[in-house]
């Protein structure tokens, strides 16, 4: 009768100590989860400096200038050094994308606004792109806009 007791009680010590294993693997593959789970949720703000300033319009009427203060959002903290390495192109870029504006009407629009922003980041995101980046940006943002007639 002294036996039973024992093989009981060394059966149940075998199977605690097996419960904390599969359990400790879990919490590690959650965490493991959380942490790229929480990579997607990031966005990282990088300010284009100093602002944007050009003549926009046609060159027969009153000079019009667009000063524009950009900040670039990525859904990613790899996808600042991406920017910061090709940012001497990506203000290029943004530099033609505003010169070639000629409607200045449309340009003080809400809408004609968006459509210059989804132009930008259309560009911006063919640049890294072209240069195998494996990185885009998810929006433009214009944290300043003023229209000077």
């Amino acid at each position: 009768m002294t036996r039973q007791p024992k093989s009981v009680l060394t059966l149940l010590l075998l199977l605690f100590a097996m419960i904390p294993l599969p359990a400790i693997s879990q919490d590690e593959e959650n965490t493991e989860e959380e942490v790229a789970e929480e990579d997607r949720g990031v966005t990282d703000y990088i300010s284009m400096d100093p602002p944007f300033v050009t003549h926009v319009g046609t060159s027969g009427n009153k000079p019009t200038y667009l000063k524009a203060a950009v900040t670039l959002r990525a859904r990613s903290t790899s996808t600042r050094p991406a920017l910061e390495a090709h940012m001497p192109r990506l203000r290029h870029e943004l530099v033609m994308l505003f010169g070639e504006q000629t409607d200045t009407g449309r340009l003080t629009s809400m809408e004609g606004q968006e459509v210059l922003r989804e132009e930008a980041r259309r560009r911006i995101n063919a640049v890294l792109e072209e240069q195998q980046t494996d990185e885009s940006i998810a929006g433009v943002l214009f944290t300043e806009f003023v229209v000077q007639k």
